[in-house]
C-alpha cells in the first residue's frame, strides 16, 4: 500500500504532467484574471481617475485636479463621519473579539452539546446585513423609550449589539481552530509545572492562538470600517444636527454625497481616502500582530 502511495504521488510530480501545465498555465489563469481586471482593476483605475474630475456622468467629465480632495478635506460631514467609523470599528473590535474568543474557548472545553452551540452561534452570520437590521430595528426600537435615530447613543449601542450578535459565530469558529492547534503536550508540560487556568491561558494559549487573533482582528477592523448596510437601515446618520448625521458612518456619507449630482467628484475623492485610510490601517495592524507572531 505504501508503495503505491509513493508511485501515486510520484505520478503527480512527474515532469511529463507538469510540464504541459506549465506551458499552459495562462489558458487556466486567463478567465480568472480577466474577471479581476473587469470587475475591480478597471473600475479602480477610472475611480481614481474621476476623484480629479467633476462629473455628473462618466462621459461627462471637467478636470478640476485636487480640488474634490481640498472639498473633501473641508467636509465637516466627512470628518465627523469618520470620527464616528473609527469609534465605531475600535470598540466593536473589541467586544467581538473578546466575546469570540471567550465563547471558543468555553466550546473547546469538552462541554456537551458543543457542535450546537457552534452552529447556533454561527447562523447570525449567514444572514444579510439589511435583513439583520430590519430585524433589530424592530427589537431594538420596541425596547427603547425613543427611537435610536432621536438619541445617537442608543444608536451607537444598538449598533454594537447587531455587529457583535452577528459576527461573534464567525469569529469564533476561527478562534477554536487556532485553539485546537494549541499542542497539547505544551498544556501537559504547565500542568505538570503547577500553572493554574488563568496562567496557562495567559502565558501558553494566548500566544499559540496569535495567528488566528491576527486573521480575527483583522478581519473585524475592516469590516468596522467598511460597515454601510447595517447604518443605513438603524439610523440612516440620524439624528441630523447642523446638517451632520450624529451616526452616520463614512460609506453612508459618501453613498449620500454621491446621490448629489453636483457633489458626485467630490463623493470620488472621499472614497479614495476611504480605501487609502482602511489599507493604512489594516498594514499596520497586521505588522503589529504579526511581529507577536514571530517572537512567540
Amino acid at each position: 500500500m505504501a508503495m503505491r502511495q509513493k508511485q501515486g504521488a510520484g505520478a503527480v510530480t512527474s515532469p511529463l504532467i507538469r510540464r504541459p501545465i506549465q506551458r499552459q498555465f495562462a489558458i487556466f489563469l486567463l478567465p480568472t484574471f480577466a474577471c479581476f481586471c473587469i470587475g475591480f482593476l478597471w473600475p479602480f483605475l477610472q475611480g481614481i481617475y474621476l476623484s480629479f474630475h467633476s462629473f455628473t456622468t462618466t462621459r461627462d467629465t471637467t478636470f478640476v485636479g485636487l480640488g474634490n480632495y481640498v472639498k473633501a478635506f473641508g467636509d465637516a460631514g466627512f470628518r465627523q463621519a469618520f470620527l464616528y467609523t473609527a469609534l465605531v470599528a475600535g470598540v466593536s473590535l473589541v467586544l467581538i473579539n473578546v466575546l469570540a474568543f471567550f465563547v471558543a474557548y468555553a466550546l473547546t472545553r469538552g462541554i456537551r452539546g458543543s457542535n450546537l452551540f457552534r452552529g447556533v452561534f454561527f447562523v447570525p452570520n449567514l444572514i444579510g446585513g439589511i435583513v439583520l437590521g430590519y430585524i433589530w430595528k424592530t427589537l431594538i426600537d420596541a425596547v427603547l423609550p425613543v427611537s435610536m435615530s432621536i438619541r445617537a447613543e442608543y444608536g451607537f449601542w444598538g449598533m454594537m449589539v447587531v455587529l457583535c450578535w452577528q459576527q461573534v459565530g464567525y469569529m469564533m469558529i476561527i478562534y477554536i481552530a487556532g485553539l485546537q492547534a494549541v499542542p497539547e503536550d505544551i498544556l501537559e508540560a504547565a500542568r505538570i509545572d503547577g500553572a493554574n487556568g488563568w496562567k496557562t491561558l495567559w502565558h501558553i494559549t494566548l500566544p499559540n492562538v496569535m495567528p488566528s487573533i491576527t486573521i480575527c482582528v483583522f478581519l473585524t477592523l475592516t469590516n468596522g470600517f467598511k460597515l454601510y448596510d447595517q447604518n443605513l437601515v438603524l439610523t440612516n446618520g440620524a439624528p441630523i444636527r447642523r446638517g451632520i448625521g450624529a451616526t452616520e458612518m463614512m460609506a453612508l456619507n459618501i453613498a449620500k454625497s454621491f446621490s448629489t449630482a453636483n457633489q458626485r467628484g467630490v463623493a470620488q475623492a472621499k472614497a479614495v481616502l476611504f480605501f487609502i485610510l482602511v489599507t493604512a490601517i489594516s498594514l499596520i495592524q497586521l505588522n503589529a500582530t504579526r511581529r507577536k507572531e514571530v517572537q512567540q
